[in-house]
């Protein structure tokens, strides 16, 4: 007598659910139905992401705030406190101007970008037996060009790069969709 696992282990459960063609394509539609929202309303799902962004920031405050509370000793309090309405005042100036905070999103993104291009710049230049030079030096120029322009346009920026991302949502669901048709027809042709 062969010992089989029962009907209701969880793993098994699992596994046959993401094994299943369907549960692949309800992935791909997770994927494809933001990029087409970033598409077709990408300043409206800069605001929302906003707006998300400060109410995570309230709702984080008022945890840390109740938290601090729970700390035996009173001198504890005061930076956690401290720490609890620096979160509350963020959330607050984040929902009193949402689009602000986009822009100065995109002003992080923009210098990140102009400080690793200029270090992987001065990396080509620094390094004499760099690997693949003129891969890491195109990277790098675009990544200072690229940072340029987002902190020259942070704004504009945050919508160009919004649209961007819902192309490629959009492009990501459509493969993950034929996977899952493939997937269906390799089941079939196996007769599971």
């Amino acid at each position: 007598m062969t010992a089989s696992a029962p009907m209701d282990d969880p793993a098994d459960l699992l596994g046959r659910i993401g094994r299943s063609w369907t549960w692949m394509l309800a992935s791909a539609v997770a994927v494809l139905v933001p990029g087409i929202l970033l598409l077709v309303w990408p300043d409206a799902t800069l605001h929302v992401l906003a707006v998300l962004i400060g109410l995570y920031l309230l709702v984080t405050g008022a945890f840390r705030f109740v938290s601090v509370f729970a700390r035996e000793e009173h001198g504890e309090r005061l930076p956690g406190v401290l720490v609890a309405v620096l979160f509350l005042l963020a959330g607050v100036l984040v929902l009193r101007n949402p689009l602000q905070t986009i822009a100065a999103l995109s002003l992080i993104v923009g210098g990140i970008w102009l400080v690793t291009g200029v270090l992987s710049l001065y990396t080509v230049i620094a390094a004499k037996d760099l690997p693949h030079r003129g891969v890491v030096l195109g990277v790098a120029v675009l990544a200072i060009i690229a940072g340029i322009v987002v902190l020259a346009l942070p704004s504009e920026s945050a919508v160009a790069l919004t649209r961007l991302l819902g192309v490629w949502l959009v492009l990501l669901g459509l493969a993950e969709v034929a996977g899952a048709f493939i997937w269906r027809s390799a089941l079939r042709r196996s007769g599971v």
